[in-house]
């Protein structure tokens, strides 16, 4: 295999997963913007929700049009879709805007620009081996993004409101259009016209993937809760505004390493007992720092230690599917199980604002977040993997 076409699939990967991934980072931020444009924190909440939920649906559509035809007309639509996404509600702002922009249109797009096709074309340019850590090295650069657009997004907001930042958003995603043909020129397997219902049904009906998908449920809740909420929980807690943006940026930061040492170990250690491990961790950490101190210390504490578990469960999940199954359907069969992610995403964020206009605070929320740690790590640690790698 050529070196330096994986290494340029490696890249289009990574730098896919920056603008997809880095730029739903900075949903939470324009909670209170909206709010200010009339836009209630409940409906934003909702339209976050919705994304989580419309990128969890089309995911499967996404990566079986990967699996089936290649990447790259997935990524010239998802492109366009996400693009469209931020500036409908940036030239529109209405609540029906931000539902249908922020919340259909994006979580479409990411859908068509997520793990289910960039992630899926890196591990098709890389043999069995290699695959799991050049999944994570993929993640984890991908985590740039949530570090390069959070400063990006408060500074346009600052300085001309959600209007601008969206629209900067806007234009952002229309680079990751050409960043296809790269996944597609180094595959190791090469799409073929086909129909990937078999392999969703005889994955459905393997105990490990099920176990697999309703663990996975448990990442997306967390991830959707605290990408959301945190910054207005911080502020809730007396910290300045510009704190949830700093603290999420250290999570992306975090990510990096976390996310490449997760592709490693996981190539060594069974996948499956690496993500139990991790979604103990978080939910320890949730707990401890709800009942602790808030303070700028906690805070930066409790960023890094969710960042280094933060997306590490993506090249491992990804791992599991590959070992089970092979990479012919693996865009579609990751497809399948990121619908329970995101299910799990739609009631993180939805929920946790109901509970914020409900109650005033984000007690009970923080609190299932923890409690669904331990959850996912039951479903996980049952499942068994063939000894021999799958190419």
């Amino acid at each position: 295999m050529n070196t330096k076409a994986q290494n340029q699939a490696l890249l289009a990967g990574s730098v896919t997963l920056s603008l997809a991934l880095g730029t739903r980072s900075a949903f939470g931020l324009f909670l209170v913007p909206l709010a200010a444009q009339g836009i209630s924190v409940a409906n934003v909440a909702l339209a976050i929700a919705i994304h989580n939920l419309a990128w969890g649906l089309f995911q499967p559509v996404a990566g079986s049009w990967a699996d089936r035809r290649g990447a790259s007309g997935a990524q010239v639509f998802g492109g366009i879709c996400y693009a469209a996404g931020f500036a409908l509600p940036a030239l529109v702002p209405a609540t029906w805007s931000v539902m249908l922009g922020l919340g259909l249109l994006t979580g479409i797009g990411t859908a068509f620009l997520g793990w289910g096709v960039a992630m899926a074309g890196v591990a098709r340019a890389f043999p069995p081996e290699q695959r799991t850590a050049a999944a994570g090295m993929a993640s984890a650069g991908g985590s740039v993004g949530q570090m390069l657009f959070l400063p990006i997004v408060a500074g346009a907001i600052a300085y001309g409101g959600a209007s601008l930042a969206l629209l900067v958003l806007a234009v952002a995603m229309l680079v990751a259009i050409p960043l296809g043909r790269p996944l597609d020129r180094a595959a190791m397997v090469v799409p073929a016209p086909r129909k990937s219902m078999a392999a969703i049904r005889h994955a459905l009906g393997d105990r490990n993937f099920i176990l697999l998908t309703l663990g996975f449920f448990t990442c997306g809740f967390q991830l959707a809760f605290l990408a959301t909420h945190l910054p207005g929980y911080l502020t809730l807690c007396g910290m300045p505004a510009s704190t949830g943006a700093w603290a999420l940026m250290l999570v992306g930061g975090a990510n990096i390493i976390g996310s490449y040492a997760c592709g490693r170990i996981g190539q060594i250690v069974p996948p499956q007992w690496c993500l139990a491990v991790i979604y103990t961790l978080r939910g320890v950490a949730i707990l401890l720092f709800w009942l602790g101190p808030k303070d700028t210390l906690t805070t930066a504490l409790f960023a890094v230690v969710m960042g280094l578990l933060w997306l590490g469960t993506v090249p491992l999940t990804n791992g599991v599917i590959a070992r089970s199954f092979g990479i012919s359907d693996i865009g579609a069969l990751f497809g399948v199980c990121f619908i329970s992610h995101q299910i799990g995403g739609f009631i993180g964020a939805w929920v946790g604002g109901l509970m914020f206009q409900f109650t005033g605070g984000y007690d009970i929320a923080f609190i299932a977040t923890a409690a669904s740690g331990l959850v996912a790590a039951a479903f996980n640690l049952p499942i068994r993997l063939p000894r021999a790698v799958t190419a």
